[in-house]
């Protein structure tokens, strides 16, 4: 909903037609349609995941969700600097051993390693407290 009332209505900037094509191999024409394997589309036709990727790349002050990016977008989001996401944990998806983590705007955790503490912790903390 947020890509369709804000991000799709914006300019796009090179960075983001680059993406758009990276994700979903579609191309954007000026008239904001795309371009795909299937046809033509409107930029609401791109999938949810080049959708997040865009509204995180355009909006970082914002927290994104991004709980139906698949791999190839999560690679992505994971290289990515001063970012905000929303995401329970994955189990399919290898975090690079360098990306930096911060969980509830305090603990910091690197790599997956760091990650997968942390969520063990987190677990713990949750049958402590009956949650």
């Amino acid at each position: 909903m947020y890509f369709n009332l804000n991000t799709s209505n914006e300019e796009m900037s090179q960075k983001e037609v680059d993406l758009i094509r990276q994700i979903d191999g579609a191309k954007l024409t000026p008239d904001k349609h795309i371009e795909t394997k299937y046809g033509l589309g409107t930029i609401r036709n791109l999938s949810s995941g080049c959708k997040t990727l865009l509204n995180i790349v355009k909006h970082s002050d914002k927290v994104v969700n991004v709980e139906e990016c698949g791999p190839n977008v999560l690679k992505i989001i994971f290289t990515m600097d001063n970012i905000k996401i929303y995401m329970s944990r994955p189990t399919l998806f290898d975090i690079p051993d360098d990306a930096e983590m911060r969980f509830n705007d305090s603990d910091i955790v690197v790599g997956g390693r760091g990650y997968n503490a942390w969520w063990s912790k987190e677990y713990e903390r949750r049958a402590a407290d009956d949650l």
